[in-house]
């Protein structure tokens, strides 16, 4: 599968966001070019960039998922990602295991990578940590480690330009994802806090809703975003009026709409309900009232 090609918009005197095709929903995404005076970099080549890829000296990787690097083939240039998640942008089948599926669905998912997204072995990128600084030469990218969605998601802050990129806090209404093996509903919820305390004229965000201009919108879009935990919360409040088991729960279904099938649904939706129910319980407002069996207080 190639790309479809993209669109680009520009933004402030340096950066170019290339909206994937279809708005940059899965399988594509957006990705964004930041062109100094020495140095230009790509951020998340995706689908839509394949065959067509602009140049750049370096790429950056927010996370180690299959819509954000389908494009890293057309790079020779140097690749960078947070240390946490350069296992699985080294490796393909890191990558998989992260997901942690059923060993058919993992297979399939192994052959997915390969044939429609072209990932490949990367061994040769190298690991970042928060707030490690990109000079360009009158333009900077400072990472901006928001983890949650997987332990290394980052975003960028490009300056002087007042652009940052959320990746996938991406604001839809599906809400936060959290159901990789290394996923952490707690660590979401604080990435979104953070976001909230950095000033910037525009948010990127990596999927449909594009970028968003303006402190204001941007942070009632978040609170929209993160209202989808709450209703996940009320959701399993309602369900556990009677004791019920994390299967019952996955079943049941926090994340996902009934007519979604595959192989990974009840393996994200029982990660998702257990640190739904370890919060809970923490909070007590649900207890474990036998072995393996939870209902609200």
């Amino acid at each position: 599968m190639t790309g479809t090609g993209y669109t680009e918009t520009k933004y402030g005197g340096g950066v170019t966001v290339l909206v994937g095709a279809e708005r940059g929903a899965y399988p594509y995404a957006n990705s964004v070019l930041v062109r100094g005076t020495a140095e230009t970099l790509v951020i998340d080549p995706s689908l839509s960039l394949v065959g067509t890829a602009p140049p750049a000296d370096l790429v950056l990787v927010s996370h180690a998922h299959e819509d954000h690097i389908a494009a890293l083939g057309d790079y020779q240039a140097p690749v960078h990602i947070h240390t946490k998640d350069l296992a699985a942008l080294r490796s393909p089948a890191a990558m998989v295991e992260g997901y942690g599926l059923p060993p058919d669905t993992a297979e399939h998912t192994a052959l997915m990578l390969r044939d429609r997204f072209h990932v490949r072995d990367r061994p040769e990128a190298t690991g970042f940590g928060d707030g490690t600084v990109f000079d360009l030469g009158s333009r900077t990218v400072t990472v901006v480690h928001l983890p949650g969605h997987t332990a290394g998601h980052c975003g960028f802050l490009i300056e002087p330009d007042g652009f940052l990129f959320v990746a996938d806090i991406d604001l839809t209404s599906f809400g936060p994802y959290y159901g990789d093996v290394g996923s952490s509903l707690i660590d979401f919820e604080a990435s979104m806090r953070r976001c909230r305390e950095i000033d910037a004229r525009w948010y990127g965000t990596a999927h449909q809703k594009g970028v968003i201009e303006g402190t204001v919108d941007f942070q009632e879009r978040l609170d929209a975003f993160a209202d989808v935990m709450a209703k996940r919360d009320a959701t399993l409040l309602a369900f556990l009026s009677e004791p019920r088991t994390v299967g019952d729960i996955a079943d049941r279904r926090l994340v996902y709409r009934r007519h979604v099938e595959g192989g990974h649904v009840l393996p994200v939706e029982r990660r998702t309900a257990e640190q739904h129910l370890s919060r809970l319980v923490d909070a007590r407002l649900v207890t474990e009232v036998e072995p393996g069996r939870f209902r609200a207080t």
